[in-house]
C-alpha cells in the first residue's frame, strides 16, 4: 500500500534577505568569564568581546571560537579592558584569519596594553603554552581602531556607537544597528556613581534586543556608605592587631576606587590622570585644583625582591582572583598567621582561589602543590561595579526593550534573575518583555522582517512624477539602503556606471537585396535606406533601431542593446531567414511601394487578440485612422499601425503589447504579402 505525501519545498533565502537575527554566546553563557557573543543578521557578522576564563589556562580559557569562521567576521567590538572581556584579543587578532575591523574606546586601548602585558608576566605558564607573546600584544595594537563615546561609525553597512557604561574607565555599552534593527550590548555596567566614575548612561533610543549582564542576579548591593565604613574599619582592625592586610585587585578599576576611599598605589595611574574627562563631575572639578590620583603615602611595589616584610601594612596586589602573580605569593606567605587578613573586594569566579577562601577552608594548596593552614581572616566587601537587581530592573524598565538576553552570570543567578524579570512583566500588554538566558553555543533567534522603503534621489526627486504617480528609474541597494535613481545619475549615487553595449551579428544571406528590402517594408512599414561609402551597397534602418548592412555572402545586423532593440533584432533576423528560403530566381518581387497588405484583417485580429489578453473593455470598439490603444488599469499603450511601434509609460506593458503586435504581424505576413511566382 502506498500513500501520497505532500511535497515539501524548502526556500533558501540569501543571508542578506533573511529576517533571522541570531545571537550565540561563545563564552559567558550561564557563566562568568571569557565573554564573547556572536551576532548574525542580514549576512553581517559581529563579535562582541573576546575574553579569557580566569579559572582556566591555555586554549581552554578561550571562548568557543572553533564554532565560527573568524575570516567571516565583519566587525569586533570590545566593551572594556578586563581580562574576561579582552584577555584573548591578541590571540584572536594575531593567530586567526580575522580580517574585519576591531573597535574600542580610547581609554580601553590605552590600558589594554599594560594590563595584558602584566597578565603575560604573571601567568606562570610555560612559554610554549602561552596563548600569545609580548610581540603579539604589541602587533595587535595596530589592528585596533578607537571610537569616541556617542560617535557613530559604519562598517560594511553595520552602524554602531557607544555610551558610558560606568564599571571601569573607558567601559562602553555598544548600540549596533543592522538594517534598522538595533541591539544594545551593555558589557559590564553600573548605574551607581562611585568616587571617580560616572554611572552608566541610559540610551534615549529603544533597542529591539537588549543584551545585559546578570552577574549579581537578584542580589541587592549594600549601600555605598556602609561598604566604605566596613572597608576602612576592617583595614584598621587588621593593621591595629599588627597584621598585614592583603587586598587582591585588578591593576585598574577597583584599585583606584579603593585608594580614593582609603585616601592613602604607577605605570597605569598616568592613564587615569589622562582620561579624567571620562570620569564624574566631582573628579573633573577637583583636577583643576589638585590631582586626586597623586597619593603621597603610597609606594609602588614592583616585585617581592623589593619588599621588606617587617611590620603591619596594607598591600593591594594583582590579580584580583589570586590565580597567580604577586597577590598569590603574598597570600601564601601570610595566610598561616591569624593576625593577617584578606579583603575580597570584587566578584570572584568559580574555580579561583579567591572564591575558594571565601568558604573559609582549613587548608589551601600552594602553586607548588603544598598544603598550608589558612588562619588569616577573610572578609568579603564588594566594590564590584556591576549592576544589582534594582539597577538592572530599573534600566530595563526605562529603555523598554521587547527582548532581553541575559549574559555574564552564573547559571543559578542568571536563572533567578530571569524568573524575577518574567514575574515583573507577567501579564503586561503595554510593554511585554521576553527574557532569554542561553547557555554557551545555544543560539537565540529573533525575526525582524520590517518594511522595505526606497528613497527617490537626484533628478527623479526634483521632477514631478507622471500623471499616474509612477516613478521610473533604477533601484540601487547598498548597505540596506534602497534608492531609486535615474540611469544617467548611476555614477553619482552609486559605485555603478552606465555602459552602452553595441550588438553585431552576421547572417548568411545570398538572396536578392531587393527581396529583403521588400519583405522588411511589407512587414514593418517604412524602411529607411542609408547610402554607404560604396556606391554598390546600401544599408537599411528598421524601427530606427536596427541597421542591416549588405556584405555578401552575409548581411550584418547592428544595434545598441536594450530589451526593445533586442526584440526588434530578433524579428528582423526571422525575416532574413525567411527571405533566404525563397528562391529569388523564381519570384517576381514587386516594388516596395506596391506591397499589398490586408490591414483591415490585421486590425480585426489585433483587437480580438487584445480582448482575449486584457478583457473586452481594454480596446476601443471603434477607432479611426492608423491609431489604436490598449488600456490596462488606466495605463494606455498606444499603437501606430503604420509603423507597428508601441509607446507606453509602463515599460512592462509596452514590452508585452509590442511583442503581441510583432508576433501577430509575423503570423499573418506570409498570407497577406503579395509575392507572386
Amino acid at each position: 500500500m502506498t500513500t501520497n505525501r505532500p511535497r515539501v519545498q524548502v526556500l533558501y533565502l540569501p543571508d542578506e534577505e533573511s529576517d533571522e537575527l541570531k545571537i550565540t554566546p561563545l563564552g559567558s553563557g550561564q557563566e562568568v568569564g571569557r565573554s564573547c557573543h556572536f551576532l548574525e543578521f542580514k549576512g553581517k557578522k559581529v563579535l562582541l568581546d573576546f575574553g579569557i576564563h580566569p579559572a582556566l589556562t591555555g586554549m581552554s580559557a578561550l571562548p568557543f571560537v572553533d564554532h565560527i569562521d573568524p575570516e567571516q567576521i565583519d566587525l569586533m567590538l570590545v566593551s572594556h579592558f578586563h581580562l574576561d572581556h579582552a584577555g584573548g584579543l591578541p590571540w584572536f587578532l594575531m593567530r586567526t584569519r580575522f580580517k574585519g575591523r576591531c573597535f574600542m574606546t580610547h581609554p580601553t586601548k590605552a590600558i589594554y596594553k599594560w594590563l595584558l602585558s602584566d597578565y603575560i608576566k604573571v601567568s606562570n605558564i610555560a612559554t610554549e603554552h602561552m596563548l600569545y607573546s609580548e610581540s603579539d600584544l604589541e602587533a595587535s595594537l595596530n589592528k585596533i581602531n578607537v571610537i569616541n563615546f556617542h560617535e557613530e561609525k559604519e562598517v560594511h553597512g553595520i552602524k554602531f556607537w557607544c555610551y558610558h557604561a560606568g564599571h571601569v574607565l573607558g567601559a562602553a555599552m555598544f548600540m549596533i544597528q543592522i538594517a534598522g534593527v538595533k541591539i544594545l550590548y551593555t558589557g559590564d555596567f553600573s548605574r551607581q556613581e562611585d568616587r571617580h566614575l560616572m554611572m552608566a548612561e541610559i540610551p534615549q533610543i529603544r533597542p529591539d534586543v537588549l543584551m545585559i549582564e546578570s552577574t549579581y542576579g537578584v542580589s541587592i548591593h549594600e549601600p555605598r556608605e556602609s561598604r566604605e565604613s566596613r572597608f576602612t574599619t576592617t583595614v584598621h582592625t587588621i593593621v591595629g592587631r599588627g597584621g598585614r592586610c592583603l587586598i587582591p585587585v585588578f591593576a585598574l578599576g577597583r584599585a583606584q576606587e579603593l585608594l580614593l576611599i582609603l585616601a592613602l598605589a604607577k605605570k597605569c595611574m598616568s592613564v587615569y590622570q589622562t582620561y579624567t574627562h571620562a570620569m564624574n563631575e566631582r573628579i573633573q572639578r577637583q583636577i583643576s585644583i589638585s590631582n586626586p590620583f597623586q597619593f603621597k603615602h603610597i609606594s609602588n611595589l614592583k616585585g617581592m625582591d623589593q619588599f621588606e616584610d617587617i611590620g603591619p601594612c596594607v598591600i593591594m596586589a594583582s590579580p584580583g582572583m589570586m590565580q597567580s602573580g604577586l597577590s598569590r605569593e603574598l597570600f601564601e606567605m601570610w595566610c598561616p598567621d591569624p593576625k593577617n587578613g584578606v579583603i575580597i573586594a570584587g566578584y570572584c569566579v568559580e574555580g579561583t582561589l579567591a572564591k575558594e577562601i571565601l568558604k573559609e577552608p582549613e587548608e589551601v594548596t600552594t602553586m607548588s602543590g603544598q598544603r598550608l593552614p589558612m588562619k588569616c581572616s577573610v572578609e568579603y566587601i564588594s566594590f564590584s561595579a556591576h549592576t544589582d537587581f534594582e539597577q538592572t530592573s530599573h534600566f530595563i524598565r526605562t529603555i523598554r526593550p521587547p527582548n532581553v538576553v541575559l549574559v555574564h552570570g552564573e547559571m543559578t543567578e542568571m536563572s533567578r534573575l530571569k524568573a524575577a524579570l518574567e514575574r515583573e512583566y507577567e501579564g503586561s500588554t503595554e510593554n511585554p518583555v521576553k527574557v532569554f538566558n542561553p547557555k554557551n553555543l545555544e543560539t537565540v533567534t529573533f525575526h525582524f522582517r520590517g518594511e522595505k522603503m526606497a528613497k527617490v534621489m537626484g533628478e527623479l526627486a526634483v521632477n514631478k512624477p507622471k500623471e499616474n504617480g509612477v516613478v521610473s528609474g533604477i533601484l540601487v541597494k547598498r548597505n540596506f539602503n534602497c534608492h531609486i535613481i535615474s540611469p544617467k545619475e548611476l555614477g553619482k549615487y552609486s559605485e555603478l556606471s552606465v555602459s552602452t553595449i553595441s550588438q553585431r551579428t552576421s547572417i548568411h544571406y545570398t538572396g536578392s537585396w531587393q527581396l529583403l528590402h521588400y519583405l522588411l517594408a511589407s512587414m514593418y512599414g517604412s524602411i529607411e535606406a542609408i547610402a554607404s561609402d560604396s556606391s554598390e551597397n546600401t544599408s537599411l534602418r528598421v524601427f530606427d533601431a536596427v541597421t542591416i548592412v549588405q556584405e555578401p555572402p552575409v548581411v550584418v545586423l547592428e544595434w545598441v542593446a536594450s530589451p526593445t532593440s533586442d526584440m526588434y533584432a530578433d524579428a528582423v533576423m526571422k525575416v532574413i531567414l525567411k527571405a533566404q528560403e525563397l528562391d529569388s530566381s523564381s519570384i517576381s518581387v514587386p516594388s516596395v511601394t506596391s506591397a499589398v497588405f490586408d490591414k483591415m484583417h490585421f486590425k480585426e485580429c489585433l483587437i480580438e487578440l487584445f480582448q482575449e489578453m486584457f478583457g473586452e473593455d481594454s480596446v476601443p470598439k471603434i477607432f479611426k485612422g492608423e491609431k489604436l490603444y490598449v488600456d490596462v488599469n488606466n495605463i494606455k499603450a498606444n499603437i501606430d499601425l503604420s509603423s507597428l511601434r508601441v509607446t507606453c509609460e509602463s515599460e512592462k506593458l509596452q514590452r508585452i503589447v509590442q511583442t503581441a503586435v510583432t508576433k501577430l504581424f509575423e503570423s499573418l505576413a506570409p498570407v497577406t504579402v503579395g509575392v507572386k511566382k
